[in-house]
């Protein structure tokens, strides 16, 4: 289904702000892809909020590595950007919100290079709905393409 060697996965929900950042950061690179195209073996998705959980926990043994663009808690300020590891990220933030299960998705992709472009929010709207993202993270978009670039140009 995601046949590619690499990745770029967007996860979040465009309906609460901040968190809108993972998909929206995707749909820029795939709309800029003309003017910087990526290499052949990369394929971006927008994985949404519940699709994570399904596509982590359907391997493809072509990946190599996945890039998750998403929103993480971490120190500094709203519109930063920071790489971070599987490790750094909360057990379970991935699993089907629906489900039972205590297995972690991304735990199951051990042969996978796994690396988290994550971006600090300003404002998560949930559960009210409130379109587009805050100027501190919109502005930080840049930054993180440029770092999904780094790490697929490899």
């Amino acid at each position: 289904m995601y046949d590619a060697e690499v990745l770029v996965v967007g996860c979040g929900n465009v309906l609460f702000k901040d968190d809108g950042f993972g998909p929206l950061t995707v749909q820029q690179i795939e709309e800029n892809e003309k003017n910087r195209p990526l290499p052949s073996n990369v394929m971006t998705i927008d994985a949404g909020t519940s699709a994570p959980h399904y596509l982590f926990s359907l391997p493809n043994p072509m990946w190599k590595k996945i890039i998750i663009l998403d929103i993480a808690d971490f120190e500094g300020n709203a519109g930063d950007i920071k790489k971070l590891s599987k490790e750094d990220v909360p057990v379970g933030k991935y699993q089907d919100p629906h489900s039972l299960s205590v297995v972690d998705p991304l735990d199951d992709l051990e042969e996978v290079e796994i690396v988290i472009i994550a971006c600090k929010p300003e404002r998560i709207s949930s559960p009210f709905v409130e379109y587009g993202l805050t100027e501190s993270v919109e502005k930080a978009i840049p930054k993180a393409i440029d770092m999904v670039y780094e790490e697929v140009i490899i």
